[in-house]
């Protein structure tokens, strides 16, 4: 299969980018500066992102709204303008087809932005599943999206971009604006659990704004981040990856994900099947590496001889100074502070249970 590539294509190996395939895209795991200088830049002050290889969908008709609730968990009879809202999607036994965002454009017209690996199976999805009065159509090709993500963000923006253009509140985004005279949607979204932003253009304009970022964050010491130092940020804000804490045998409940899935909303493809599954019976949990080790995904989980479940995601984290890992278990083993073993490679690991996220943003009257 020919991998794809993303309109930075030619800014990535110029800029000394890693190359591997993700998605079914060429995409940088890293640079020169390796993951953890990158990890850190986004903790402490900016990273830039190409993530240009996610889908993109648009759902417009009088019945879109309809189509929306019908086809995810999550509720969106009630939306402004502009609004963003996460929803897993389900296939008809209740687990994951994938997790997507929503944003409202205006009435009658929705921007979906879906995972890169899952963009043609999504599709086919969604129209396979869509009721009359609403058309689906994947613009994916049309656009380039860039994530500045990291506490000088917002610092880095201001210089090119006016301040009303920026939306205020999280889970917005503005239509139909300018960063450094390029049009864009500049939306106040990420996948890092930093401050950031996720700026959406024309593909034509993706490189121009690219190299206007990192050329205007140089003195807030901005650099380009890879595929690597994504995974490591989104773990330690313990945001799920679909393959992993999210597939279509692991419904949204199990994942944690229960206050996105609308048990009260009349109905929504895999809803029967959740209420037939009942209560989950495993749940995703944090887990931290009390031993020596570092847990990756796919492993078993143990308490004392008994398997309770396998880790979905594991790694050392570059800002909290230790491994990490999320795992699936029965749920009788979720609560805070219950010991376990990961069996790597035949040797016992043992971590301990935690609360999720790992890493909490600091607040406002923190920073």
């Amino acid at each position: 299969m020919e991998l794809k590539r993303t309109p930075l294509y030619d800014a990535h190996v110029k800029a000394g980018g890693k190359m591997v395939e993700f998605g079914g895209f060429e995409m940088p795991v890293q640079y020169q500066t390796g993951v953890i200088k990158e990890h850190m830049a986004v903790r402490e002050g900016c990273g830039l992102f190409d993530v240009s290889h996610m889908g993109e969908f648009t759902l417009k008709g009088e019945k879109a709204k309809e189509n929306l609730n019908h086809l995810l968990t999550n509720d969106y009879t009630e939306m402004e303008d502009g609004q963003a809202r996460y929803s897993p999607m389900c296939n008809e036994e209740g687990g994951t087809v994938d997790d997507l965002i929503v944003y409202k454009k205006a009435d009658n017209d929705y921007f979906i932005v879906v995972n890169a690996s899952n963009r043609e199976k999504d599709f086919a999805w969604m129209q396979a599943h869509l009721l009359s009065g609403a058309v689906l159509t994947d613009v994916s090709d049309a656009w380039g999206q860039i994530a500045i993500q990291g506490p000088k963000a917002k610092e880095i923006l201001l210089k090119i971009t006016k301040a009303e253009d920026i939306p205020e509140r999280y889970y917005f985004a503005n239509f139909d604006r300018e960063v450094g005279g390029i049009p864009c949607i500049v939306s106040y979204t990420g996948y890092t659990g930093s401050e950031g932003y996720e700026l959406y253009t024309a593909a034509e304009n993706t490189e121009k704004l690219w190299d206007l970022l990192l050329e205007t964050g140089k003195e807030e010491g901005l650099i380009p981040c890879g595929l690597g130092a994504r995974d490591t940020l989104r773990l330690e804000a313990a945001m799920p990856l679909y393959g992993h804490e999210l597939t279509d045998e692991i419904t949204p409940r199990e994942a944690g994900l229960g206050m996105f899935v609308k048990m009260d909303k009349e109905e929504f493809v895999g809803k029967a099947a959740l209420e037939a599954k009942g209560l989950p019976k495993r749940r995703r949990v944090g887990l931290k590496v009390t031993g020596r080790g570092i847990i990756r995904e796919h492993e078993t989980v143990y308490a004392g001889d008994e398997v309770i479940g396998f880790t979905t995601s594991g790694t050392h984290c570059p800002y909290l100074g230790y491994p990490v890992a999320m795992a699936l278990v029965k749920k009788q083993y979720r609560e805070a502070g219950t010991t376990v073993e990961v069996d790597v490679r035949g040797r016992r690991i043992p971590a301990e249970v935690v609360k999720l996220p790992f890493y909490r943003k600091p607040s406002p009257e923190e920073a």
